[in-house]
Parts: C-alpha cells; sequence; structure tokens
C-alpha cells in the first residue's frame, strides 16, 4: 500500500477525539478447519502442435449439488459435513494460449461446528485452497506429468450484525496517480561519458 495514504490515515485518526460504535452488517466465521492433500502424480495429454511452458492453479470450489449437512447423533451443535472439491488449473503452453483442466476430484467427509439457528438463518461452506506443484513438471510423449501438494481451509460462515468501536468514516484518499510513460532518454542525459580510447599498457599493467 502507497506509504503516504498510510501517513494519511494515522494522521486523520490521531484528529479523532473518540471511538465511535457502530453496527455493521458482515460474515462472521463461526468455525474452520484445514487439511493437506497430496497427488503423487497427475497427467495429462499436451495439445497437438503445442510447447509446454507451465502450470497455474486457479480457486478450488464445492462441486454443486454434492454438498451435504446432516446431525450427528450425541454431538449437539456439530455436523457431518460431506462435499466433492474440485480444483481447476491451466495448461499454458510457450506461446500464451492455455487449457483448463480439472485435478482428481477430492471427497471430503468432516466434522464442524454449525450451531443451532433459526430457519430463516442460514450458514455457508467456504473453501480456500492453495496448490503447488512439487517437483518439476515432466514432459514426455506429448503428455505432462506433475505431483501436487494441496492447502484446503473450510469455514463455516453465517452473516450476522457485530458492534465495533471505529473512528468514523476513512478519510478522503490521496489524489490518484497518472500513469506516463517514462523518457527512454531521461537516465541518459545523466550517464557518465565512455573512454573514448583503449587503456595503454601503464594503465593495464602496474610495473
Amino acid at each position: 500500500m502507497n506509504e503516504e495514504y498510510n501517513e494519511l490515515d494515522l494522521n486523520k485518526i490521531g484528529e479523532v477525539d473518540s471511538v465511535e460504535v457502530d453496527c455493521i452488517i458482515v460474515d462472521k466465521v463461526y468455525a474452520s478447519c484445514s487439511q493437506r492433500h497430496c497427488i503423487p502424480k497427475v497427467e495429462v495429454s499436451i495439445a497437438s502442435g503445442k510447447t509446454f511452458k507451465e502450470i497455474r492453479f486457479k480457486p478450488g470450489f464445492i462441486v454443486p449439488g454434492t454438498l451435504a449437512i446432516t446431525d450427528i447423533e450425541n454431538r449437539p451443535q456439530f455436523r457431518r459435513v460431506m462435499f466433492t472439491l474440485r480444483i481447476p488449473y491451466d495448461i499454458i503452453y510457450t506461446d500464451g494460449t492455455s487449457e483448463e483442466k480439472f485435478l482428481p476430484d477430492i471427497l471430503k467427509d468432516i466434522v464442524l461446528f454449525i450451531p443451532d439457528a433459526r430457519d430463516e438463518f442460514t450458514f455457508e461452506i467456504v473453501i480456500e485452497t492453495s496448490s503447488r506443484t512439487l517437483g518439476m513438471p515432466i514432459v514426455t510423449n506429448g503428455k505432462v506429468s506433475f505431483a501436487v501438494g494441496i492447502f484446503v481451509i473450510v469455514k463455516v460462515v453465517g452473516r450476522v450484525q457485530l458492534l465495533i468501536p471505529t473512528f468514523g468514516f476513512c478519510p478522503e484518499p490521496i489524489e490518484c496517480e497518472d500513469f506516463s510513460p517514462k523518457d527512454v532518454c531521461e537516465n541518459f542525459e545523466y550517464e557518465p561519458f565512455p573512454d573514448f580510447f583503449p587503456p595503454q599498457y601503464e594503465d593495464v599493467f602496474d610495473d
């Protein structure tokens, strides 16, 4: 973030005489858990006439229609949560084109704290993923194979109204900076003159 903007914020906050109390509507995380998965080998064909460059992962998501939340006997306020996690990724080619693929689906069957609530109140199961290749992808016979490590965070989220301390509205931001291409000659104007002539013997050897 721009340092000047940070300084502006601090100065404005310093001018506030007292802290106000505001009521806001936010998505509150009621519970969360993390897991990791390793897929030792994923193999996919490379498009004809293309040259593989790299793999880029996209955010994982719950496959529509697979989420199921059920009660657990003798464990009030906790639920069994089952769903299928799918993670897309792009095969990037050297010519700038790409193909979207999917990692093998991951079946989740976990226990999460989901408290009892009125019928009109709904919880959402939110997924966050961080995927990375393990080692270098191997390209042979028109296919690329790679291993993948996946970090998964599962959250139980509910929209609630919270009372929080505030310093009032945010200060007016600084003026936007207009983009302007740099003059290629600007730095050249300050470069020292180079040596125009080759060195002499005494410049190279110190007798």
